[in-house]
């Protein structure tokens, strides 16, 4: 790559598009060049545009602190200053899916941490372990919107990443009856202990859409492309409760699974730690070297031990054991803002530049 790729952060105000800025920074291909937000933010500088609002634990990178926050809703303005986006904006579904179009009108890739575009036939939701063969709907979705270069890609729920990786590792012998439980992190909700301190000591069996996304998002990753659109699998099928809990990063799932193919738990354990996908192939910048990781230990994973494991792009499983009612019962862990949200992105990105989707505008 003869020089870095410039970039744009929709919503770099915000919990995600702050941890998007900590993970770009010193990226090997990318440099972050343009941030925006709402209009309340546009003018100042990033530094002082966040304030006291900075969640990250590694201090506001020095290449975006004196940046000139750009207003979101200027999309030429802002889509001529770089050569693809991010975007983390916070806005209804309509918004989003509004001003996400009009970005890939300006012929500009936008790859999305927002669920608005997750369900549009022609746009790819992809994990690239998983399914990165859906980005062929690419050029169908270009045909729809009148574009050469631009184009929505989106990744998938947070809370999916803790045991879809893993459903897809056993794919060959045919899960298809799944119960899961999530337990989930304050900070999927862009929040810290100090924004919600009622959450300390606590636990909410309520988030609103999330088990509908995470009985059904991982069907349309299983799912096949045909005439340009993605049409989802029917199985597994998958019932889902998912529970706030009083946890700052790091999604954890317990999940029962049926088998029309008996596998041994040997079998299991093998494909979980020889699963791996393009993003490994082509050793890309944000790739884990070993994407899931089985841990034999009955108090394994843990999110204080284990949810920041490769840089927190990879997945934990522990406590694989046969069940009474289930052929087999597992927990699985994964880090919710960096391979649930932004680092996924990135992931997401990397791949599109590897496969020539993302280029530089001139």
């Amino acid at each position: 790559m003869e020089r870095k790729l410039k970039v744009g952060v929709l919503g770099a105000t915000g919990m995600v598009g702050q941890r998007f800025l900590a993970l770009l920074e010193n990226h090997p291909w990318y440099e972050v060049t343009t941030v925006a937000a709402s209009p309340r933010s546009a003018g100042k500088t990033y530094e002082e545009a966040v304030g006291s609002r900075w969640k990250m634990t590694t201090p506001i990178p020095e290449a975006v602190k004196n940046l000139v926050v750009m207003n979101v809703n200027d999309v030429e303005t802002v889509a001529a200053s770089v050569d693809f986006v991010f975007s983390a904006v916070d806005m209804t579904k309509e918004e989003i899916k509004a001003i996400e179009e009009a970005y890939a009108k300006t012929e500009t890739p936008v790859v999305s941490n927002n669920s608005a575009h997750r369900w549009t036939q022609d746009v790819p939701m992809v994990v690239p372990e998983i399914n990165p063969e859906h980005f062929q709907v690419i050029e169908a979705q270009k045909k729809r919107l009148g574009t050469e270069k631009g184009f929505i890609a989106v990744k998938p729920n947070c809370s999916i990443q803790s045991y879809a990786p893993v459903l897809t590792a056993w794919k060959e012998f045919e899960p298809y009856e799944v119960v899961a439980t999530t337990y989930q992190a304050i900070s999927g909700a862009g929040k810290t202990f100090q924004d919600w301190p009622e959450m300390e000591g606590n636990l909410i069996p309520y988030i609103g859409g999330e088990e509908e996304k995470s009985e059904q998002e991982p069907l349309r990753l299983w799912g096949k492309v045909e005439g340009g659109v993605i049409v989802k699998a029917q199985e597994p099928v998958i019932t889902c409760q998912c529970l706030r809990v009083p946890v700052l990063d790091g999604h954890t799932a317990a999940v029962f699974v049926n088998f029309r193919k008996k596998p041994s738990k040997e079998q299991l354990i093998e494909k979980l730690e020889s699963f791996k996908g393009l993003p490994q192939e082509l050793k890309l910048p944000s790739a884990p070297k070993q994407f899931i990781q089985y841990l034999s230990e009955d108090n394994r994973p843990q999110v204080s031990l284990d949810v920041n494991f490769e840089n927190g792009m990879g997945i934990s499983i522990g406590r694989l054991r046969e069940d009474k009612l289930y052929d087999y019962k597992f927990v699985g862990l994964s880090h919710n803002t960096i391979r649930g949200a932004a680092g996924g992105s990135i992931l997401c990105a990397e791949l599109l530049t590897a496969q020539g989707y993302i280029k530089a505008k001139q």
